[in-house]
């Protein structure tokens, strides 16, 4: 639909978060009925990408957690201290508007976020996700995520591999 560049920037009352359509409900439901919440209880911030400052083609949050250190591979684990858990920044969710699919935004929008990770100035281990389905681990594992021992479906990135 659109070749134009993207600008990346936060979720602000400019954006038009109603004409947004990804192919997943929960997903269109949360970025029409929740966000803003979320983002006033200091759970997550909102990045979107958008054409024009208007339209939202797609987005990603972002949130503090942390993993395990019994969860991680031993190999990763190994070179960690021995620490319970170890700082992660969580990317909850990442969709993409259906008006913009095939594009590479959805690649886009997850370089923006490791990049903003790798970037913070609060210490990180890794970004994690949760996949919600195969489909969307493929999509992670492709970009170098790799699969916690016992979920599958959580996926992490080492931020010291990120170039910044």
């Amino acid at each position: 639909m659109s070749g134009a560049p993207f600008r990346l920037e936060l979720l602000g009352a400019a954006h038009d978060r109603s004409a947004f359509l990804s192919d997943s409900l929960p997903l269109n439901r949360y970025f029409h009925q929740q966000v803003t919440q979320d983002i006033r209880r200091r759970v997550a911030v909102c990045f979107v990408a958008s054409p024009n400052g208007t339209r939202v083609a797609g987005y990603y949050t972002l949130a503090a957690a942390s993993v395990p250190l019994a969860g991680l591979p031993a190999a990763t684990a190994k070179k960690l201290p021995r620490y319970p858990s170890v700082p992660a920044i969580r990317m909850g969710l990442l969709a993409v508007d259906q008006a913009f699919k095939g594009q590479g935004l959805g690649g886009a929008l997850l370089a923006d976020a490791l990049d903003r990770a790798a970037r913070a100035e609060i210490a990180a281990f890794a970004l994690v996700v949760d996949a919600k389905a195969e489909t969307a681990a493929s999509f992670y594992r492709h970009h170098g995520f790799i699969a916690l021992p016992e979920s599958p479906l959580m996926l992490f990135l080492p931020l010291a591999t990120v170039r910044g």
